[in-house]
């Protein structure tokens, strides 16, 4: 639909705020670019764009969200995330290379890369598991937001139990991996499959406790009992 980006930057533009600018920096150490929006407007002003477009059909609603990735700005790319969470039931699979265009070149921070992942790419892999082999590529990228998007990919799978065998391939991939960023990703992974598979998962983490990254092990850990986790936390 012709001028729907603009008149989303508009509204954007005019719901920004210095101070939320400034706030919301201060979570990154990476260089970002934002408005500075409380997430609960944005999801207003995607919500109501949304009404306007969501007639257009499939290819032009991404092509749309792919115009918003395009700019850089985070906010842009939540709203491009929270559209394309509603096409889920729409992909066929070759969407899935736009999808991998998204997380290969607009990605650069792990707000964008959690938003787009959790839910986009989340629900393309549950509906196409078979493209979980293309996840497995993207841990072993050099990109650190590619290794990330290839973990919290399956945390809403995780989390319903699913592909647990996967999990813990791609678990072993980014397993000494250097970057909190990705160390956190698998970390959060393995801890939502903890919850549909505990023993599994604990196993598991002391199994490799002597190399895993203190980091990831934390986050795997989470949500077990506490002698559970004072046991993979011993020395």
């Amino acid at each position: 639909m012709k001028g729907i980006n603009e008149k989303v930057r508009r509204e954007l533009r005019e719901a920004s705020d210095e101070k939320t600018r400034e706030q919301g920096l201060r979570y990154f150490r990476e260089e970002v670019n934002l408005y500075g929006i409380r997430s609960k407007t944005v999801s207003e002003i995607a919500r109501a764009n949304y009404a306007l477009i969501r007639n257009s059909g499939k290819d032009e609603i991404l092509a749309i969200c792919d115009s918003l990735w395009k700019s850089g700005m985070m906010e842009e790319s939540f709203v491009a995330s929270m559209w394309t969470e509603k096409l889920a039931q729409v992909f066929i699979p070759a969407d899935f290379t736009i999808l991998e265009k998204w997380v290969h070149n607009y990605v650069t921070n792990w707000a964008s890369c959690d938003t787009l992942c959790n839910h986009t790419v989340g629900d393309f892999i549950q509906k196409y598991p078979e493209y979980i082999a293309e996840l497995k590529k993207w841990a072993k990228s050099e990109n650190r937001w590619v290794k990330r998007a290839a973990a919290v990919s399956l945390i809403i799978p995780a989390r319903r139990g699913k592909f647990l065998a996967d999990i813990f391939e791609i678990a072993d991939i980014l397993l000494l991996d250097r970057d909190d960023m990705v160390q956190k990703g698998y970390g959060w992974m393995l801890k939502e499959a903890s919850k549909p598979y505990q023993k599994e998962v604990f196993d598991y983490v002391m199994h490799h406790k002597a190399v895993m990254p203190r980091t990831a092990l934390r986050y795997a850990i989470e949500k077990m009992p506490p002698s559970l986790r004072a046991e993979a936390m011993e020395k």
